[in-house]
């Protein structure tokens, strides 16, 4: 029998760390080569973790509610399958860091080797906090006494993220504490008055919630929002999936929606206004090569959540029309990995699923613009022919384009949103399956 190391993996883009939910199994298990032993929650996804090798789970490296870096052991499973040699134990998350410090970019590679240099002794009043942890208080305005009163319930007493998340949520009802010279100003949890009476109804907000409201008011905080409006029609689209629906999923097996014409819109104009797929770090921007297009999904419990379909220019409609169903379908059931959160460019959100006929969408950082497509409707409108304009019924719908006018001017977001209603209208009616 061998004894090997099993590591926090990395999971997307950018993250270095994890949070330990739950443990599926307990030590003396026999576990299986890639059979879920534990969830893990970044700030992206809960997601659960296999398994590197079949044997049994001999001990348990990181409770519950730690906050545990990639690449560093969790966990020591004793297996008959043959093992390679590794590099030193020390050498393991060093590594992991210093490959994601590598292909970050110049600022979040400083603030990741600041917080890593920051951690390697303990603070203080003694206790330890791990980066993310650290960050939360810094933008929060934390002072670092109010932070060691602040009950841990990780490993020895640690504050965990949730801790944080719980008390950021309870801080705004205490008394105010004396207001230093400068404060920093609260995200979620501003000092607002709030009036409950006896019969009003009291719902803690669950974890994802937490994040989508810090995430959405750091965005309004971050970029300049404009939106621009224009009116798409729609008639040839919606003639074309009328008659061919049935033919659709009886070959492939799943139905096509408007979401797949809608993302092929819009990845082609992404092609003809490459400016508009940009992110700003700093006072740079970083021109993205991948065209990867996150699209809002509305979960059974009301949440919203934004899986990515990478290279989505590279794909035609059906190859589109299938990975929206496989990601909505996953989302829906909390199968989504960190990988299929990660990577967007820029976002599409259907507001028109809700019977809404435009929107104002929020930004998703770090990207710099997201669409909104509304209902499709029909109305009358005025049609050109070769013998003259004549009245109509149309089917017809609004894009809302929200963009970060800090590095996308009136001029690239209206053309940009105009092209793609182009590309909508342009739809060829003799396209087939």
């Amino acid at each position: 029998m061998a004894s090997v190391e099993m590591l926090m993996p990395k999971m997307g883009e950018s993250i270095i760390e994890g949070t330990i939910l739950t443990w599926l199994k307990k030590e003396g298990d026999t576990i299986e080569a890639d059979e879920s032993v534990l969830e893990v929650a970044t700030d992206k996804v809960d997601t659960e973790v296999p398994a590197t090798h079949g044997g049994v789970l001999k001990k348990i490296l990181a409770k519950e509610g730690d906050v545990v870096a990639v690449g560093a052991p969790i966990a020591i499973i004793e297996t008959n399958q043959e093992v390679e040699p590794s590099a030193p134990k020390s050498e393991a998350p060093s590594s992991a860091k210093e490959e994601l410090v590598a292909a970050a970019p110049a600022h979040t590679a400083s603030l990741i080797s600041k917080s890593k240099s920051e951690t390697t002794g303990p603070a203080e009043d003694g206790r330890f906090y791990s980066p993310l942890v650290k960050s939360m208080a810094k933008e929060e305005g934390i002072s670092a006494s109010e932070l060691s009163a602040i009950p841990g319930t990780g490993k020895d007493g640690r504050v965990t993220k949730q801790d944080m998340l719980d008390y950021l949520s309870k801080r705004g009802e205490k008394a105010p504490e004396p207001i230093p010279a400068s404060p920093a100003p609260s995200i979620s949890a501003p000092n607002v008055q709030v009036s409950i009476s006896a019969s009003d109804e009291i719902i803690e907000m669950d974890r994802m919630r937490k994040i989508i409201a810090q995430r959405m008011v750091e965005s309004k905080r971050i970029s300049a929002h404009v939106t621009s409006f224009v009116e798409a029609d729609m008639t040839a689209i919606v003639l074309w999936r009328e008659k061919n629906k049935e033919a659709y999923k009886k070959k492939y097996g799943e139905g096509i929606t408007f979401t797949p014409f809608f993302i092929e819109a819009v990845a082609k104009a992404i092609r003809d206004f490459p400016m508009i797929n940009i992110s700003v770090d700093g006072e740079r921007i970083i021109k993205k090569k991948d065209i990867n297009i996150g699209m809002a999904v509305a979960l059974p419990s009301g949440n919203l959540i934004v899986p990515v379909i990478k290279n989505a220019d590279q794909l035609n409609l059906v190859g589109i029309s299938k990975a929206v169903n496989d990601l909505a379908n996953r989302a829906r059931v909390n199968k989504l990995t960190a990988d299929d959160l990660s990577g967007g460019t820029y976002s599409v959100s259907n507001v028109g699923s809700f019977g809404n006929v435009m929107g104002t969408p929020i930004i998703p950082q770090p990207q710099v613009a997201i669409l909104a497509v509304g209902a499709i409707v029909k109305k009358p409108a005025v049609v050109e022919t070769p013998t003259g304009d004549v009245i109509a019924i149309r089917h017809k719908m609004f894009l809302s384009h929200s963009y970060d006018h800090r590095v996308v001017d009136g001029a690239l977001g209206g053309m940009f949103v105009r092209r793609v209603a182009d590309y909508l209208e342009a739809f060829d009616m003799n396209t087939t399956l």
